[in-house]
């Protein structure tokens, strides 16, 4: 079962880890030609770090191109590379359970771990778990389904650019302990990267005001909510939550639809890297258009490939938004 794959896979990258011993090795600082070498694990924590480390930092993301961020499982070589790192940065116990354990399971060794989302009051997540757990033969069952439940809390701080900020904060507090003697280079480099995220606050705000409809009908899981507080939008989605293992039923999916029906909306908005199965459905009865709605978990292939950043992909979210709610000058 998932669960035990995943307790499996854990125990023996600690063995690994512990066969490997404590210090790093030479091969690894020869080759990190003395740059921090950090790893992250979502792709907004690796372009925070490569906006404020610069040529300074040697950045990895755990995540391979076009790999769906929930269904992760770490491998016994994450484990080890993140042993030989000066920095290991992941997002908090609530968006990746098994990077908490890592870092409960590896503290000693001689890196700085970062929970990018320390400081940020985070929303309350969905009970939609007891639905899923309904009919499971043991409590056994339960808890491995848990592995992967982030349902407590809601993880996806970084879709807010202010919140954004707080992670980019995080982060620099993390370069800065490394490599104290490029300490002010690390923190100019955050500030004039907030400005920018400030700038493109304020377009999403002003874009968003404008606006013909606040409504957006999402045939993905949660995962904007602080996205929707912050801009004064409703997100409206057949999933009750953001757990990768959620699903919607038909119930929610036809009161999805004829809520589309009711209020005129053309178009349907899906996310990334996953099959928008929801999504096609709902398009197919209605005629609503399917747009893409980037969570920026990770990248696909195509998007690596083409240097794609953060700030790329809030403003095509922006604009497909605007094409989606309509848009007036």
């Amino acid at each position: 079962m998932k669960g035990k794959r995943i307790w499996k896979t854990f125990i023996i990258s600690l063995v690994i880890l512990l066969m490997s011993g404590c210090s790093k090795n030479t091969d690894h600082e020869e080759i990190n030609s003395g740059r921090l070498k950090i790893i992250t694990t979502l792709f907004p924590q690796y372009d925070f770090v490569k906006e404020i480390g610069k040529d300074k930092v040697d950045v990895n993301l755990l995540l391979p191109p076009g790999v769906e961020s929930h269904s992760y499982e770490p491998t016994p070589k994450d484990m080890v590379d993140i042993k030989n790192a000066d920095i290991f940065i992941y997002t908090g116990e609530y968006m990746e359970p098994w990077a908490k354990k890592i870092a409960d399971n590896i503290e000693g060794y001689n890196l700085i771990i970062t929970d990018a989302s320390e400081g940020v009051e985070l929303l309350e997540g969905h009970g939609h778990e007891e639905d899923e757990h309904e009919g499971h033969e043991n409590e056994e069952d339960e808890n491995e389904d848990h592995a992967h439940d982030h349902s407590d809390k809601d993880p996806h701080i970084w879709l807010d650019p202010i919140y954004a900020q707080k992670m980019i904060d995080n982060i620099t507090v993390a370069l800065t302990k490394a490599d104290k003697e490029n300490k002010e280079f690390y923190i100019k480099n955050a500030e004039e990267y907030k400005k920018q995220l400030d700038l493109l606050d304020k377009e999403i705000a002003e874009a968003l005001e404008k606006v013909n409809s606040k409504k957006v009908i999402y045939g993905g899981h949660s995962a904007f909510s602080y996205f929707a507080r912050r801009y004064n939008l409703e997100f409206i989605t057949p999933y009750n939550g953001f757990s990768p293992n959620a699903e919607p039923t038909p119930k929610m999916i036809i009161e999805l639809i004829k809520n589309i029906e009711d209020a005129g909306v053309k178009s349907i908005f899906y996310e990334e890297l996953i099959d928008p199965k929801v999504a096609k459905i709902i398009s197919s009865e209605t005629g609503a258009k399917m747009i893409l709605l980037h969570g920026a978990h990770n990248l696909s292939k195509e998007e690596i490939e083409s240097d794609v950043r953060y700030i790329d992909i809030m403003k095509g979210n922006l604009e497909r938004l605007k094409e989606g709610l309509g848009y007036e000058e």
